[in-house]
């Protein structure tokens, strides 16, 4: 990749993993950054969590890229001396029907080659979490938190190292051809690749890839846990099949806090991290997609619940208390919100997998929702093979 001038828009953790890795193979690498700092969005608004992928549908590029980015997130982290605890998840059924659906996720778990999930009688869960109840828990041994604040920004100065640049307050508003090759901002590029998150749909558009998804956002609201002694690891819900989002959990973070949510509500902005923020124009654009219709009418009856679950302390402690009996709203602060990036197609589907699509010498990535933090190592990985 000698000589070869590449673009990256967007300076999160899953756009600088892959210019990173360009670099380091040679390419002449800038990151081009509509904010002040780099990892200012969903890499810096997720919960901190390094999923061993127990959850995805073996075969799909959420569970390969997840098994493959762990080991080398883990090994990044231990270069670069950051934080990197494997505290260990518990997914736990609340009655018979839920446990029927965690035999799936245990199945799913063994064909990924999640190493040491195990299931868990209701007294052995109250062994690992013993503030916690239900009929039964799968155990992840391996599942893990770290800092993806501090990770991106390792990524940054590895970049900076290997001869790259992260260009901040430089937002991309037109991707125009130049010759065979393109030209952003005024620099000539052989190749591109979009990593934009919450924009990514309307960066796509500017490079002429219109077919969908676009982006819904979702906001997730969380509380804080005052007594962080009632959880040791990570206490998951079962997913309901029926509804797209996971549901409460409480999630510790490397800094000894413990975080309680989130829910999921439609956000009025795209990065609307707070209730008042609005953006008309993000908000129209939601409301005229038609596969947004399709998913509210499909969902409306769930976003109701959300919307009424969202409007008080008691509401997210009666969630909560679903796996840990003794928590009481008083237990509960209000702590920082994050904004989903839900690529929905134009049927109104949701995209669960990672999309990643190439026009001419364009790459862009459609969709990377959870665990694409997790993966960011090996997304870099199968993106810049490609290249």
């Amino acid at each position: 990749m000698g000589g070869t001038r590449i673009g990256v828009v967007g300076a999160g953790i899953v756009g600088l993993a892959i210019a990173r890795r360009l670099a380091r193979r040679g390419a002449d690498v800038v990151v081009f950054e509509k904010e002040a700092d780099v990892a200012r969005h969903q890499t810096g608004h997720n919960s901190g969590v390094v999923h061993a992928g127990i959850y995805y549908t073996p075969g799909s590029l959420k569970a390969t890229l997840c098994r493959r980015g762990v080991s080398l997130l883990a090994e990044f982290c231990a270069a670069h001396d950051l934080a990197y605890r494997e505290i260990g998840k518990v997914v736990v059924a609340r009655d018979e029907a839920e446990v029927a659906r965690l035999q799936d996720i245990e199945e799913r778990a063994h064909a990924n080659g999640v190493p040491g999930v195990r299931w868990l009688s209701a007294a052995a869960l109250r062994e690992i979490e013993p503030h916690v109840t239900g009929a039964a828990a799968l155990h992840s041994p391996t599942t893990a938190i770290v800092d993806y604040v501090a990770v991106a920004r390792a990524m940054a100065a590895d970049l900076s190292r290997a001869g790259g640049e992260v260009r901040l307050n430089a937002p991309v508003t037109a991707i125009e051809p130049a010759g065979d090759r393109l030209r952003v901002r005024g620099e000539v590029l052989d190749r591109l690749v979009l990593c934009a998150g919450l924009q990514s749909d309307l960066v796509a558009r500017l490079a002429g890839d219109d077919p969908g998804p676009a982006i819904v956002p979702f906001r997730g609201e969380y509380y804080r846990l005052t007594r962080p002694g009632l959880v040791r690891g990570l206490v998951y819900p079962v997913p309901d099949p029926a509804y797209p989002f996971l549901g409460v959990h409480l999630t510790p973070r490397v800094d000894g806090t413990v975080d309680v949510g989130p829910n999921a509500v439609l956000a009025t902005a795209r990065e609307g991290y707070r209730r008042r923020d609005v953006d008309l124009r993000d908000l129209g654009r939601t409301l005229a997609w038609p596969g947004f219709r399709r998913l509210a009418a499909r969902h409306w009856r769930a976003g109701v619940r959300e919307i009424r679950g969202s409007v008080s302390t008691a509401a997210f402690a009666a969630a909560a208390r679903d796996y840990v009996p003794s928590l009481t709203p008083g237990d509960l602060v209000p702590a920082p919100a994050g904004v989903r990036a839900q690529a929905v197609d134009r049927d109104g589907a949701l995209v669960d997998d990672f999309r990643i699509s190439t026009l001419g010498p364009i790459t862009a990535v459609r969709n990377a929702p959870s665990p694409a933090a997790t993966s960011s190592l090996a997304i870099a990985e199968y993106v810049v093979d490609r290249i």
